[in-house]
């Protein structure tokens, strides 16, 4: 029973986190700018996780230990990725910009090797992460870039890499640290401080904070109910209970997600590049979870 709950939550995740890569593009294409997507879905769902903490009558002065894994979380898995994130969707399409995301497991698990003890990363997941970066490298140098026209594909996976590196990087720190605090808790920091800071970043660089026209609203709403909410507040139930490298299995659901919404809403292109590149990053994931689970099991049954 638990087995099929932290699967069925992997897999709502990921739905979650796939089409709001699709829609935030879709936002982007109806004419807000980076800035107002990601300032939205982070505002709407801080605002969610508030009004639940208030209807369980669980809102209370937080901590300063919650408050200091908030603000790391709202810079690493909020205001970093998001911004990095739908910037890149100006250069490339929904699917092509999801795909690097796929590497948040070997990421989590290179890292996990330097910061938590109990986490290895062992021969097989290194093979793996060579074989992911190997697809990540012709992504960025097949010049396809899933869009007709106007895509940037080197500047895509920039981005891209840069959102991963931040997520691997904050997953660490919260199983490190996360668990001690209340999941709705930590949550509700980090969206809310996660907002100031792309607030503040889109009065540096844009020079002003809109909230986008009545059009884009209802895909804004999307975004933060369900491409940001209800995928976050999952996956802090995840790591909770499973391993950074195991809840970081969500990161190659999401790709897949992406791309197949991404062609069927937004009619775009699984170009050769594309293709060959995704290919090579999921191979190189999937394989190593596969080998990985083995090996787990060989050395099961062998004790």
């Amino acid at each position: 029973m638990v087995q099929q709950r932290i699967w069925a939550s992997a897999g709502v995740a990921a739905f979650g986190w796939g089409t709001g890569t699709v829609v935030a593009r879709m936002a982007i294409r109806d004419g807000a700018t980076p800035y107002e997507v990601a300032m939205a879905r982070g505002l709407i769902a801080g605002v969610m996780v508030l009004g639940l903490l208030v209807v369980r009558r669980r809102l209370q002065r937080p901590g300063p230990s919650a408050v200091k894994v908030g603000v790391v979380m709202g810079v690493t898995n909020m205001a970093i990725p998001f911004l990095a994130g739908t910037v890149a969707l100006q250069y490339a399409s929904a699917g092509f910009v999801a795909l690097p995301t796929a590497l948040i497991p070997l990421a989590t698990a290179a890292l996990a090797h330097l910061f938590l003890p109990d986490e290895r990363l062992s021969t097989v997941k290194a093979i793996g992460l060579v074989v992911s970066l190997a697809g990540v490298a012709v992504l960025a140098l097949s010049g396809d870039s899933g869009l007709e026209e106007g895509g940037r594909p080197l500047i895509a996976v920039g981005l891209g890499l840069v959102s991963v590196v931040s997520i691997s990087s904050g997953s660490i720190f919260a199983k490190r640290h996360a668990g001690r605090h209340g999941v709705l808790e930590v949550a509700g920091i980090q969206f809310v401080l996660g907002s100031v800071v792309i607030v503040c970043v889109s009065l540096l660089i844009d020079g002003s904070v809109g909230v986008g026209s009545p059009a884009v609203w209802p895909e804004f709403a999307w975004l933060g109910v369900i491409g940001t909410f209800t995928p976050f507040v999952l996956w802090y139930w995840l790591i909770r209970r499973v391993t950074a490298t195991y809840a970081a299995v969500i990161g190659y659901l999401v790709p897949l997600t992406a791309v197949v919404v991404g062609v069927i809403v937004l009619g775009e292109h699984i170009q050769p590049g594309l293709a060959i590149g995704g290919a090579l990053i999921l191979a190189g994931v999937i394989l190593t979870d596969r080998l990985e689970r083995r090996r787990v099991r060989i050395e099961y049954r062998s004790a």
